[in-house]
């Protein structure tokens, strides 16, 4: 079956869960499919040659849309941009159906769909008899309407409120339109379910990880602070699920943990964490912003946290920190979806004294320590591999033979 693959969202090396996810959902599909490639992301912000070269070995051909053509010139660029907003969308529609007809593509599908509502609507207008798949990364109008319990601000929870509700439109709208809609785990695949009359149409396609990648660990990077807790995410903005987290993590949970273990370190690990965190002036905390790899701190990290209270889809940070073998603390919202067990896999809690003892039980009960870490490990090694994605894709691709 001929697949032609487009996202908003590529870069090699992938820095963060959603880059991952496209990543690797590629290499999934290139073992059950003849892929072809339409990124909407720019030379330069996929990796510059170094990752075309390396998307192309997954491919039959690649190419760019033309919202992901941008001048070096910064005066073309800005006038770009302007034009992107108006025409972007009719532009890359237009572009990606002239691909499918010159490549006899069968499937075309769109990674990020949830975020993609508007390029998807307007190929159905077009080609509504073109099967399109709909793979999301989470529940989008959860994503944005699980904020409200935490905002107090009157005009900013009517502006949650708005986002929210206009998504689960467009939510109910994708899942008439499109031939399958994609959930990351049952959770977010009961949801999809509730909301249309067809719940065939949910297929799952999970968050994995190439497990070939976590294999031995890396060094440590210079001057490393143990014992120390990992935090890792994208952040940039006070409001985002992963600054929450992290404010929540420096201002309530980190002091209790001090009281007990007083040399603990805290890293604070990826892309934008400088722009909210980088005028901490605590010796006891390290702000990285972007970093090539998480994985010199992740594998020596003492305990990885997953501290988050509003979120959806599933964390690759539980996944990398179990592939990596480092044990857990999770609350239960940031291990949803993921069938890791409370004292087993992983130690959950929701209460800042909760997750501080849950973080102090770790570092210094060492036997428990390696008990979670490798039962979970056991876990992401069996369910969260590329061989497993593949598996979920020829599923997927069967069920649309047949439709």
């Amino acid at each position: 079956m001929r697949v032609l693959f487009t996202s908003p969202i590529m870069e090699h090396p992938p820095v963060g869960g959603p880059a991952l996810r496209i990543e690797n959902s590629i290499k999934a599909l290139s073992r059950v499919s003849d892929l072809y490639i339409v990124s909407r992301v720019s030379h330069v912000s996929l990796g510059g040659v170094q990752a075309e070269d390396f998307y192309k070995k997954f491919c039959k051909a690649f190419f760019y849309a033309p919202s992901a053509r941008v001048s070096a010139n910064k005066y073309i660029r800005r006038f770009q941009r302007e034009w992107h907003k108006v025409f972007g969308v009719a532009a890359d529609t237009e572009f990606i159906l002239r691909k499918v007809d010159e490549h006899n593509i069968d499937v075309l599908w769109c990674g990020y769909g949830c975020v993609s509502y508007p390029l998807v609507d307007r190929i159905k207008t077009l080609r509504p008899g073109l099967k399109v798949v709909c793979d999301t990364d989470s529940v989008w109008s959860r994503f944005v309407l699980r904020e409200l319990p935490f905002e107090r601000d009157p005009r900013r929870r009517a502006e949650i409120e708005k986002q929210g509700r206009a998504a689960e439109a467009w939510e109910r709208k994708m899942i008439r339109m499109c031939e399958i809609m994609i959930a990351v785990s049952e959770v977010d695949a009961e949801y999809y379910r509730s909301i249309t009359a067809e719940p065939e149409r949910v297929m799952m396609f999970s968050n994995v990880i190439d497990l070939k990648t976590y294999e031995g660990a890396p060094r440590a990077v210079a001057a490393f602070k143990k014992p120390c807790i990992y935090l890792a995410g994208t952040f940039g903005h006070e409001n985002s699920p992963m600054d929450r987290a992290a404010r929540w993590m420096i201002e309530e949970v980190l002091p209790m943990v001090k009281k007990e273990i007083p040399q603990v370190h805290f890293y604070l690990v990826g892309r934008d964490s400088e722009i909210v965190w980088g005028n901490l002036e605590d010796p006891s905390i390290t702000v990285t912003g972007k970093v090539p790899s998480v994985l010199p701190y992740l594998c020596h990290a003492d305990v990885a946290v997953v501290p988050l209270q509003f979120e959806s889809g599933t964390r690759f940070k539980i996944i990398e920190a179990g592939a990596c073998k480092v044990p857990i603390v999770s609350t239960a919202l940031g291990a949803e979806g993921i069938p890791v067990v409370h004292e087993r896999d992983i130690l959950l809690a929701d209460t800042p004294q909760d997750f501080a003892g849950a973080i102090i039980r770790v570092m210094k009960d060492k036997d428990l320590a390696a008990r979670l870490g490798s039962n979970c490990q056991k876990l992401i090694w069996e369910k969260y591999s590329v061989e497993y994605l593949a598996v979920e894709a020829r599923a997927i691709l069967q069920r649309l033979e047949g439709r």
